[in-house]
């Protein structure tokens, strides 16, 4: 005679997941007989003038009346700042010539700004006095065309 497939741990798992579901099922029954019907009146939630959810409704005395005109969507546009001289001045305070990047301190806002040797137009080394203009770079505002002042 033949020896039966199901093993002990397959008939207890078989017996937990029939477990399982039977509780789920009682479960249900029960939330369905104690179900409550509740109107959209008791549903319902208003938001009061400080931003805090209430069930008590708005009282009408305190509306305010707003004109569509007066809401504005978005954020206003930003006109472009335009330097009046682009040509800076500043300090070399640190540059690698091995890896090929450093940074200048502008001497007028005191802002480091990153440099890489593809904008240099002449050598410079820390402690130089340059003068360079400001570009929008990957990582943020980038000296181009460095050049030492003597």
């Amino acid at each position: 005679m033949a020896k039966s497939q199901a093993t002990f741990s397959k008939k207890e798992n078989e017996k937990k997941r029939l477990k399982k579901r039977q509780d789920k099922q009682e479960k249900k029954e029960e939330r369905q007989a104690n179900k409550k019907s509740m109107s959209l009146e008791d549903m319902m939630a208003y938001v009061d003038e400080n931003g805090n959810i209430t069930t008590t409704p708005p009282d009408p005395k305190k509306k305010k009346v707003i004109n569509s005109e007066d809401i504005q969507v978005g954020v206003a546009r930003q006109e472009d700042i335009v330097d009046e001289d682009p040509i800076k001045k500043g300090v070399v305070t640190f540059f690698n010539d091995s890896k090929g990047y450093g940074f200048i301190r502008n001497t007028e806002t005191q802002e480091s700004v990153f440099v890489h040797v593809n904008g240099l137009k002449t050598q410079i080394k820390e402690g130089d006095k340059v003068t360079f203009e400001v570009e929008k770079g990957q990582k943020g505002p980038t000296a181009v065309r460095v050049s030492t002042v003597k």
